[in-house]
């Protein structure tokens, strides 16, 4: 979900591939009717989150949501903090629109936009208490590892949103990817690694077990967690 210039950067590396699918008759009604309450329009200018949920709060910001039940589930979990989710998969955010309204959650507002250029203009530095990426999309052809989302100069971009002692967790079914992954992180100055053995965590509290996991689970699927502090 790089650097040269700016400009190349931007088109070499996009935190998404747009997936094409039907929404159903509930999501297109919920994206048509709860934008207004649940969506964030992208801007050029850094959100006033303080304004937009109507409070001071920790910040979350999750890059592709999926489905959105984990998500909606973390929310739930975790009152006390405010969560944008980012995605483009259409579907997902309309059937997370709907549960919003079902349930009547109010902490979590949805940005439809690659999340590069989110954490570029709408995101204040130094405003996120957590970031967190789950199950990005591996590029397995070694051929395709360029298009990978979690790069240096992606990793430097989310440490300048992020608050001091603020977390980046990133979890992915690719051993591979993971491996990159970590080691990407580790050598990044502002952060430290929270494993006790400087490799992976254990799942932490706060991250559901999607279905998606569930199911790579029963397949003999691993799951890393890497969980990240700015120091």
């Amino acid at each position: 979900m790089n650097s040269h210039s700016s400009d190349q950067a931007d088109r070499q590396i996009k935190s998404f591939v747009r997936r094409c699918g039907r929404m159903t008759a509930s999501q297109k009604t919920a994206y048509a009717t709860h934008w207004l309450r649940c969506g964030i329009e992208f801007q050029s200018n850094p959100i006033d989150t303080n304004a937009l949920f109507g409070r001071s709060a920790p910040l979350v910001l999750e890059i592709g949501f999926g489905m959105g039940q984990s998500l909606l589930q973390m929310a739930v979990d975790e009152p006390d903090k405010d969560f944008i989710g980012v995605e483009v998969h259409r579907p997902g955010i309309g059937k997370l629109m709907h549960m919003l309204v079902q349930q009547e959650i109010s902490n979590i507002r949805v940005m439809e936009h690659d999340a590069v250029d989110v954490l570029k203009h709408c995101v204040r530095d130094e405003s996120l208490s957590r970031v967190q990426i789950y199950f990005p999309d591996p590029w397995h052809k070694t051929r395709h590892h360029k298009r990978r989302l979690i790069q240096m100069d992606f990793v430097e971009l989310l440490c300048r949103k992020l608050k001091q002692e603020g977390v980046i967790h990133i979890a992915t079914d690719w051993s591979h990817y993971a491996e990159q992954i970590l080691s990407i992180l580790q050598s990044t100055d502002s952060l430290n690694n929270c494993s006790s053995d400087q490799t992976y965590v254990p799942r932490p509290s706060w991250r559901p077990v999607t279905k998606f996991e569930r199911r790579g689970e029963r397949l003999g699927h691993g799951v890393w967690d890497l969980v990240f502090q700015k120091n």
